[in-house]
């Protein structure tokens, strides 16, 4: 396990010239708690959306039937218990009492049955949990089943996974939506409920504690697991892309939280004594570049390759965050801390732009266009993004440099239109090291074409190892699946690695109980 929950302790050291802001700071006995998120929220459906602020936006609004611990182990959260039966065919599954969705109405196991359903369809580990399901039943209120055609022992981590989408619990009629529609209704199941009246995308958005839930009395509160206690009333997004206004606000007690602050205003807010700066989720971030397999030039896979020769994971990784420290590069298809990792073809991270120019000639996409989309209101995502077009540029691409938003990335990536109607050929983004530490929920290495995540990779070799992983019994197994994915990777690539940072949180210091993992808005509470 990697420690860096004290990385920056050294970060002082660094100069940032200082900002000057009205203060605004709340009375101590405040029922408010400010947040900034990573992200503007544009979209409340959080099957529909892969993007980590709608997963956190969804453990706001909804609750899950298991979380994980601090040692990312299932824990029970809505449900009470479970038993397995027929070698392993037939799960059953009983809720806990009490259980209750914002109109008031009970959870009962035909929601929960909707639920996964819905989920399985947009997920990759719930594709795979579908196919070996022959019928998912709720014989009362307070129960469900899942009878199985062939053994699936991951189920519990399926249910309790921090990768996007996560499962999260809504009324059968919400989850009765095709899954590739957006929700309209937003009642939900968790500690939170989110007032849709007040939600001004681009600029605020706010939930309300919600009186009708019950946390559950047994476990620790660790990550996503546990008691989910809400101390405070409200909880409001501040949705504030320029960073030194966030930085001010943090500082001048105008906002409370500031979920991923950029690594050039790290050593001044470290400096703060009134401020706490962290890294909360230890497992860190891996960046990855998406190709769009449908259209030219990535829809070959020689092309692809040659972006792989040309990437440097630190000069990616260098603008995102700054402080060396915090940055790992010789990041494969796997995060490098996972007992899967390999150094199978890793030999193909050759950071020379001059060698993947000569790859791209052969492969006779010199001077070929390609849209390369870029969100400019995410710090991260735009530094990176602004060193792979640079990249790109020099290897002998013809840049079609599109920048917007987030939220008209997320749009426009889910378009399988050619580029001259709206298409688009690469973007990049982070996921969770979480997201890749196995093939369950690593959405980005599948190669299952339409029903793939965005980017669509045709790969079925890829298929078929992530098939003999599931089917692994034992961890020499598991890995000799995966060595065998990582080199079919590193030919066909599904996606470019970009590197790994390791992202520090910022908070007020009379702010206590922030948990690891994902941003978590129970527990916590002002002092």
């Amino acid at each position: 396990m990697i420690q860096r929950r004290h990385v920056l302790a050294g970060a002082g050291a660094l100069s940032v010239a200082g900002l000057a802001g009205p203060s605004l700071a709340q009375p101590a006995n405040a029922r408010v708690v400010r947040h900034i998120p990573h992200a503007n929220l544009s979209t409340i459906d959080p099957f529909w959306s892969s993007a980590l602020i709608v997963r956190n936006y969804g453990y706001l609004v909804y609750d899950q039937l298991y979380g994980l611990d601090n040692d990312f182990k299932p824990q029970p959260q809505m449900v009470q218990g479970h038993s397995v039966e027929n070698d392993g065919l037939l799960w059953k599954f009983t809720l806990r009492p009490n259980l209750r969705f914002h109109d008031n109405e009970p959870v009962r196991g035909s929601d929960v049955i909707a639920s996964i359903r819905r989920w399985a369809r947009r997920d990759a580990f719930g594709q795979t949990m579908l196919a070996r399901t022959v019928e998912m039943r709720a014989p009362t209120d307070t129960t469900f089943e899942i009878q199985l055609n062939k053994p699936f022992p991951k189920m519990i981590d399926a249910f309790a996974k921090i990768t996007t989408p996560c499962l999260f619990v809504m009324p059968e009629r919400v989850a009765r939506t095709d899954p590739f529609q957006q929700i309209t209704d937003l009642v939900g199941s968790g500690p939170y409920r989110f007032i849709r009246n007040e939600w001004n995308p681009g600029s605020k958005a706010v939930f309300e504690k919600w009186p009708g839930y019950v946390p559950r009395t047994e476990g620790t509160t660790q990550q996503t697991s546990g008691p989910k206690v809400a101390h405070f009333e409200r909880v409001e997004w501040q949705i504030i892309s320029d960073v030194a206004t966030a930085a001010a606000a943090l500082q001048s007690g105008e906002t409370d939280w500031w979920e991923q602050p950029t690594g050039d205003f790290l050593p001044q807010l470290n400096r703060n004594r009134n401020l706490k700066v962290e890294v909360a989720d230890v497992l860190g971030l891996i960046g990855i570049i998406r190709p769009n397999h449908l259209t030219e030039p990535f829809n070959n896979p020689a092309v692809r390759r040659a972006v792989i020769t040309a990437i440097n994971q630190i000069d990616c990784m260098t603008p995102v965050i700054g402080n060396t420290e915090l940055i790992r590069d010789n990041v494969g298809f796997f995060a490098p801390a996972s007992p899967l990792a390999s150094d199978v073809g890793m030999d193909r991270l050759k950071k020379s732009v001059e060698q993947a120019r000569r790859e791209l000639q052969a492969a006779g996409a010199i001077g070929a266009k390609l849209v390369l989309m870029n969100a400019t209101d995410l710090a991260s995502i735009n530094s990176s993004t602004l060193v792979v077009a640079d990249t790109f540029q020099r290897m002998g691409f013809n840049v079609d440099y599109a920048a917007t938003d987030w939220g008209t990335v997320l749009q426009r990536r889910a378009t399988k239109n050619p580029l001259e109607q709206g298409g688009w050929s690469a973007f990049c983004t982070f996921w969770s090291a979480f997201d890749h530490w196995t093939p369950a929920g690593h959405n980005s290495i599948r190669g299952n074409g339409a029903e793939a995540w965005v980017g669509w990779p045709d790969i079925p070799a890829l298929e078929a190892k992530r098939d003999e992983w599931f089917d692994a019994p034992n961890l020499d197994a598991e890995q000799a699946a995966t060595r065998e994915m990582q080199r079919i990777a590193f030919d066909q690539v599904p996606y470019m690695p970009m590197g790994q940072y390791f992202q520090p949180t910022a908070y007020r210091a009379n702010i206590t109980g922030v948990l690891r993992g994902p941003p978590q808005f129970h527990n916590i509470r002002r002092t």
